[in-house]
């Protein structure tokens, strides 16, 4: 549904850590796809006929009508191809500067936007798996621990350090930055 856009887009979350490991390995409730929130727009067209919903907070989800800008304290919208249905995408929307991916969680986490995001062999672009991992690492539930330990062996050392160094940057202590540097 977003292969038409021409704006850059990732799947995100526990589909984007599978991608990147390279196999299935937990069940997923929807699909999560990344948009930078310039580009916010682009999620009516890649779901024209879609039920579009904003999460706006605190705790209200409202809908979200094509042409609307969203503010800046709205990071999530629920998607679904009809009332009745279940939600079956959540698009994010994240910050940049036009150059960089700037984490909305802390400023002086950044990537340059062309390597936010890696391609797997059938051609789908998701987000590089330090960056989803990173915003995993906030509060992680036992499925962000089964993501980051099936993640951990095929992440190269570049991709380690700027993990490590954006928790952090961002969280501070953290019990993966062990594991992470060893």
């Amino acid at each position: 549904m977003f292969s038409t856009l021409r704006t850059p887009w990732w799947i995100a979350g526990g589909y984007a850590i599978e991608l990147a490991v390279g196999r299935p390995f937990r069940d997923h409730s929807d699909v999560d796809v990344l948009l930078l929130r310039r580009d916010q727009l682009a999620a009516h067209k890649a779901l024209p006929s879609w039920e579009l919903w904003a999460a706006d907070p605190p705790g209200v989800l409202r809908p979200w009508t094509a042409g609307e800008i969203l503010p800046g304290t709205v990071h999530d919208v629920w998607c679904r191809p009809g009332p009745v249905d279940p939600w079956r995408v959540q698009v994010m929307l994240d910050e940049s500067d036009g150059r960089d991916w700037i984490s909305r969680r802390d400023q002086r986490v950044r990537m340059p936007i062309g390597e936010v995001g890696r391609v797997s062999a059938e051609g789908v672009p998701y987000l590089a798996p330090e960056v989803q991992l990173f915003y995993k690492a906030k509060r992680p539930r036992a499925k962000d621990e089964q993501d980051f330990g099936e993640t951990l062996p095929v992440l190269g050392p570049g991709r380690r350090r700027w993990l490590a160094e954006a928790i952090s940057l961002a969280y501070g202590d953290h019990p993966w930055l062990a594991r992470l540097r060893g």
